[in-house]
């Protein structure tokens, strides 16, 4: 008899704050907020990842950074390293991929793995799921939540079940039993909206939508969706593991701490962000053919502007340039108006045009982008720059001494 399918789904516990502390041991133990602005965690972002230290003063991601800091001014406040946190994920993505070819990322923290073809290799779901653990454990010194399961659906929820540290497995033909008990927040899908149109029919966890009566829920939601919603209760989820070696997009952003019409500061904004995302979309080995502006006004109004060529770049000078051109157009059109959000991003990835470890590194930027890159590497990322932020940074440290 073939045995039943594995899914494993493996989340990295509060994955960017553990960099940090990672590279910064001083820090561990203290409540780390990833996600602030250089003011003190004072701006308007929002947080990215909060230690489980921060979590504890109910500082949680997407909260506002002012709120943050409202409910933890003692904590410290980190902007975000995305270059540093693909290069720790790219590393953990390979060990998956040592276990099973079959990995599905979902972000840079998370991923499905189907394991049903490596029992022979490894051993069953939950030996593989250990073993996993531990291996990211001695390499990477990070944590991972595990949820093991036959479908996605189920190995997810499982993993959510008992974070930090969590090891779930969920055995065959045990779906349905272990999801009766769970809120209905649990089930993939529903969010607040539908929580609350199951709410008003009585339903809060999953046995009482499992009890419901069908013509209830078909008149409330509709046949299919709610056929559908039944399934995932039981623990019904056909969707395969999909592969996936590389993502689609890569982006920075930043909001303003007031929203802001003086053009100089925009496009200075604008080549930070360029070079922080030119440097991690080469430190990903990646090439694309779309960057793309992204503007949100002050009335909360947000527009893009992508620019395709037929070529690929990682050159931090052309993304810069691609996106700066619109930016300047879309201020010229709308003069006095002032911006709250500036983002830029790079898309359309040419993955045979990736790099390989045996191709000549001269493919990767232009010389002074490989120049900086490798500064940056062996000195941090303060050592060099575009001379333009750096005189910048300079004469804010001159209007601070006077």
């Amino acid at each position: 008899m073939r045995p039943a399918r594995a899914i494993i789904h493996a989340d990295l516990d509060q994955f960017f704050a553990a960099v940090e502390v990672l590279d910064r041991p001083e820090l561990a133990g203290k409540p780390v907020i990833v996600g602030a602005d250089p003011r003190g965690g004072r701006g308007r972002g929002v947080v990215s990842t909060a230690s489980y230290e921060a979590r504890a003063f109910g500082v949680h991601s997407a909260l506002p950074i002012s709120r943050a800091w409202e409910r933890c001014p003692q904590g410290v406040y980190l902007r975000p390293r995305m270059a540093r946190y693909v290069e720790v994920s790219r590393r953990v993505m390979a060990i998956f991929r040592d276990f099973t070819p079959d990995v599905e990322p979902l972000s840079l923290d998370e991923a499905f793995l189907d394991v049903s073809g490596s029992y022979r290799l490894f051993g069953d779901g939950p030996t593989i799921g250990r073993r996993l653990r531990r291996r990211i454990w001695e390499e990477e010194r990070l944590v991972v939540s595990i949820g093991v399961a036959t479908t996605k659906s189920v190995a997810k929820i499982a993993s959510d079940l008992r974070k930090p540290r969590g090891f779930v497995v969920v055995p065959p033909g045990t779906e349905e039993a272990f999801l009766r008990p769970l809120p209905l927040e649990r089930l993939w899908g529903v969010g607040p909206k539908l929580r609350r149109e199951l709410g008003a029919l009585g339903l809060r966890r999953v046995e009482d939508l499992l009890d419901a009566p069908k013509m209830l829920l078909e008149r409330r939601l509709g046949r299919d969706r709610a056929g559908h919603l039944r399934a995932l209760a039981r623990g019904e989820d056909p969707r395969p593991v999909e592969r996936r070696s590389a993502a689609k997009s890569l982006g920075h952003e930043t909001t303003f701490s007031t929203d802001c019409d003086d053009r100089d500061r925009l496009e200075q904004t604008l080549l930070r962000l360029a070079d922080e995302l030119g440097r991690r979309v080469r430190k990903a080995g990646l090439r694309g053919r779309t960057v793309q502006l992204k503007l949100r006004w002050s009335d909360f109004s947000t527009l893009t502007r992508a620019d395709t060529r037929s070529w690929s770049t990682d050159s931090t000078v052309e993304i810069y340039e691609r996106a700066a051109a619109p930016l300047r157009e879309l201020l010229a059109a709308n003069r006095g108006r002032a911006v709250r959000l500036i983002g830029v991003s790079v898309s359309g990835f040419d993955e045979s045009a990736q790099i390989s470890l045996f191709e000549d590194p001269g493919s990767s930027g232009s010389a002074l982008d490989r120049v900086s890159d490798s500064i940056r590497d062996r000195f941090g990322e303060g050592a060099i720059g575009p001379a333009r932020l750096l005189s910048a940074r300079d004469r804010g440290r001159e209007e601070k001494a006077r």
